[in-house]
């Protein structure tokens, strides 16, 4: 490829990342203002995400986990500033060991960012343009950056085709040739052609059909250790989050409530809600299922509009104090390396989906 791109902007004075890790999200809040009325004035705000600090380390895969509404998706469209966030910061750490805040950079300054900053968007029907060849959607990238001749296009497009499953003469046809998994296959491909860093999948697999589910996984996975990319995985199925992540943040009404191993949450989760959100995991084994107590919540989830006081899970609690009703819990480290946001969480027995 060669060397036209232009070059990254310089740091911008954010505090410093680990080294370890890639990208450390901190204070980040989105809100969407609640417009209403004959002249659009603003009635309130939805808080899709409201005060999320998480990191994210070199090589990883990251699982956003939790109900739909409950600020996953969004918190990923902020880490690629497909939206501006309304407040904190997104350190992410170049490879050349310099940091910048992705979150108080203006249009100009991320667009160099997005080269190793890619997101896999969740329906491959309506994520590509229907009226570009496959070689268009995947190389238009390539274009807008300036990244390199249209010959070097045409041998990189193809080269990435063929790695991803697909054969190169598919090139030029369009997308309605295509069933879901190729489609999905060619999203892919679009995402690696800028050599990224970090890949957001937002519910890469949610809308194939099941038989296609771990032929993609599988690619993903294949993908992550020969180009050496890091994943922000999101997605609302445990089943999958299990099989490919490396650590899981549960979220709710916006916030994260739970950070842990993947493996150490299925066995022991700290928080009520990871409990109950593991409780609803498919058991094959009907004996296994039917010795399993059930945790049936009480209650809606909380208005992002207008969420509860103090936790916003205790309406549905099954363990809830007054404490939980007056004070917001921090996320807060606990038993080495894991973060919960419950007062109570080392008092607590709760049960997973595993058994040691």
């Amino acid at each position: 490829m060669s060397q036209t791109q232009t070059p990254l902007p310089a740091e911008s004075g954010t505090r410093p990342v680990d080294p370890t890790n890639l990208l450390e999200i901190r204070g980040l809040r989105k809100h969407f203002p609640i417009v209403r009325g004959l002249f659009s004035s603003v009635k309130g705000l939805n808080r899709a995400v409201d005060d999320v600090t998480i990191f994210v380390r070199k090589g990883e895969t990251l699982g956003l986990v939790g109900e739909s509404g409950c600020g996953k998706t969004t918190a990923g469209r902020c880490i690629v500033r497909g939206y501006t966030v309304t407040e904190g910061e997104i350190a992410y750490r170049r490879a050349d060991g310099k940091t910048v805040d992705l979150a108080q950079l203006s249009e100009n300054g991320v667009r160099p960012y997005r080269r190793e900053i890619r997101m896999i968007f969740q329906d491959p029907y309506s994520s590509l343009n229907p009226r570009m060849t496959v070689f268009d959607v995947i190389s238009e990238v390539l274009r807008v950056n300036r990244m390199c001749t249209v010959t070097e296009m045409k041998d990189r497009v193809a080269a990435l085709l063929e790695r991803v499953g697909l054969r190169n003469e598919y090139m030029q046809r369009y997308p309605h040739a295509f069933s879901g998994g190729e489609r999905q296959r060619i999203v892919i491909a679009r995402a690696l052609i800028t050599d990224p860093r970090l890949v957001v999948c937002d519910e890469a697999v949610s809308a194939l059909d099941v038989s296609i589910r771990g032929q993609i996984l599988n690619l993903l996975e294949e993908i992550q250790d020969e180009f050496d990319l890091t994943y922000v995985f999101i997605s609302h199925d445990l089943s999958v989050i299990r099989h490919v992540c490396d650590r899981i943040v549960v979220m709710y009404v916006g916030k994260a409530v739970e950070v842990a191993p993947a493996l150490e949450m299925f066995i022991k989760p700290l928080h009520p809600y990871t409990e109950a959100l593991l409780a609803a995991v498919p058991i094959p084994d009907p004996r296994v299922r039917e010795s399993r107590p059930r945790v049936a919540l009480k209650g809606e989830v909380a208005d992002s509009s207008n969420p509860p006081s103090g936790c916003y899970f205790h309406p549905r609690c099954p363990y809830a104090e007054k404490q939980c009703r007056n004070e917001t819990p921090p996320l807060r480290e606990v038993d080495g390396g894991r973060y919960v946001a419950c007062h109570f969480a080392e008092s607590l027995n709760l049960r997973g989906a595993l058994e040691r």
